[in-house]
């Protein structure tokens, strides 16, 4: 099954190549015959005669009595530059490179099925193979594209409990830190017997210092969030934001999280989970004339360092926590901060309509105006109109009496004018007065009802605020809680309570505001 999978996957691969190197580490029972070989394999023949230990690369002749103890020969592919290196079903070497290489050396099969697998991996088991077994490992770690390019690195190991010999191929983009582990490596030859050194190795320049510092440095960023946001005092003058710009402290704080989240420590708690138990796996199946003491001791001092780095990242894990939990809290004081902003701008809209209302009176005042004009020119207009009705016969004619002529030299004011006068005056200044009676009483009732709006709006306003300034300082000052008194803090809570009631009574009286 595994055979048929591997030559499935394989025809689905495309072939991106890479810079080829190799790095051979063989030790003997006479040191003198030690070798540490590192050279570039340029051509295809090359490649194949490293593979099967031919021409060049054919072992040594040893004298009578030196036999080779352990060693490793390793296929390097150094700051991997293509940038499918990592994408899923891509290979960066030659289709038939690649399967001769898994198949001569006894590499795990079940790696062509990792090449989409993100985050950190391991894998390790052993073969079937009883006349001949090898522990067979994957560990690997890419990720998505970044700039265009992926990232990552990449070890297929092979050790033959037979001849001692770690077979496998490693490759690593520019940004991981395979060149620096495999000079550690070369560094450490003299126990390259242990099959999970280079493992080892490269997850201790994972775990290296970098990550301290980026979570050190993430909660100095979170320090200088809180004094912007809620005002906490622990950080330089020079540190403090300039002002309180919403959108840039908001980014600031999603940046924040972002790093704080970089190398998740539980996901490489579970990396050494798998690595003790490859420990365990290698231990069981070792011949016993080589399980040496110097194995032994490399062994228990590499369990000694996994141990260091799982309570390392134990702590880590308690220290993530707690920034998580602190930009959590920022986070929710800005969202209040940031509502109560809006608050503010819905009153100003308010007081805005609220003006324009006002405006809409006055114009109402001046139509007033114009209808107390008609009122005042009615009354005479009335009653010029009833008295030219046939009911009235004034006589305007000649002196004479003739009622023909009409040129008006006989005109007369009639004596009854007077009554014109004493009927318009009265009445229009009962109009009038009845008019200022109305119009006093409705003044009255505006400004009565203008000053209930504009308190509504101010106590409105004021809720909102003690409402928005509760929930942060609730949230902001969980840090300072723990020294205050018990009366102190029963103070506060019949404090919170009373607020409670009356936040109650406004939301009634909100409502009337708004019919208002």
């Amino acid at each position: 099954m595994d055979d048929y999978l591997f030559r499935y996957h394989a025809d689905q691969c495309t072939s991106v190549e890479e810079k080829t190197s190799y790095l051979e580490i063989l030790n003997y029972s006479d040191p003198a015959y030690n070798t540490c070989e590192e050279h570039s394999l340029l051509t295809d023949d090359d490649f194949d005669n490293f593979l099967h230990q031919r021409g060049a690369f054919a072992p040594q002749e040893l004298k009578e009595g030196v036999r080779l103890q352990d060693g490793i020969r390793l296929i390097v592919q150094k700051n991997a530059c293509q940038p499918n290196t990592f994408a899923p079903l891509h290979i960066s070497l030659k289709r038939d490179s690649y399967e001769s290489m898994v198949r001569a050396w006894h590499l795990p099969f079940r790696a062509i099925e990792g090449s989409s697998i993100v985050g950190p991996f391991f894998w390790c088991s052993p073969d079937q193979n009883e006349e001949d077994r090898h522990l067979q490992i994957i560990f690997r770690k890419s990720d998505v594209r970044k700039k265009g390019k992926t990232r990552g690195w990449e070890i297929m190991l092979s050790y033959s409990y037979k001849t001692g010999i770690t077979s496998g191929f490693v490759k690593g983009t520019e940004s991981s830190d395979i060149v620096d582990s495999l000079t550690h490596l070369a560094a450490c030859r003299a126990q390259i017997g242990h099959p999970l050194l280079l493992p080892i190795i490269i997850l201790s320049h994972d775990l290296s210092s970098k990550g301290d510092e980026r979570q050190r440095k993430a909660r100095d960023w979170l320090r200088r969030l809180e004094n912007a946001i809620t005002m906490r005092n622990e950080i330089d003058e020079k540190e403090v934001y300039s002002d309180l710009d919403v959108d840039g402290i908001n980014r600031d704080l999603v940046e924040c999280h972002s790093q704080v989240l970089w190398k998740r420590p539980q996901a490489y708690q579970e990396i050494i989970k798998e690595i003790k138990g490859a420990m365990e796996k290698f231990i069981n199946y070792i011949p016993s004339d080589r399980n040496t003491k110097a194995l032994m001791a490399l062994h228990d001092s590499m369990l000694g360092r996994l141990d260091f780095y799982r309570v390392k990242l134990t702590g880590m894990e308690h220290y993530i926590h707690t920034t998580l939990e602190r930009l959590h809290i920022q986070r929710q004081a800005l969202y209040n901060i940031m509502a109560q902003k809006e608050s503010k701008l819905n009153l100003e809209i308010a007081s805005q309509q609220r003006r324009v209302a006002h405006a809409t009176k006055r114009d109402g005042t001046a139509m007033k105006t114009l209808s107390l004009l008609g009122a005042v020119f009615l009354p005479g207009t009335f009653m010029a109109s009833v008295f030219s009705m046939t009911f009235f016969d004034f006589n305007v004619g000649s002196s004479g009496g003739d009622s023909s002529d009409s040129s008006g030299q006989g005109a007369q004011v009639s004596n009854e004018l007077w009554v014109y006068f004493a009927v318009t005056i009265p009445l229009t200044l009962i109009i009038l007065l009845f008019w200022y009676i109305i119009d006093w009483k409705r003044e009255k009732r505006y400004k009565k009802e203008d000053g209930e709006i504009e308190k509504g709006i101010e106590t409105m306003e004021k809720d909102i605020l003690a409402i928005m300034r509760k929930k942060t300082i609730n949230k902001a000052t969980t840090w300072n809680s723990g020294g205050q008194s018990q009366a102190t803090m029963a103070t506060m809570a019949a404090t919170a309570a009373r607020r409670e009631r009356l936040l109650g009574r406004k939301d009634t009286e909100a409502e009337s505001y708004e019919l208002v």
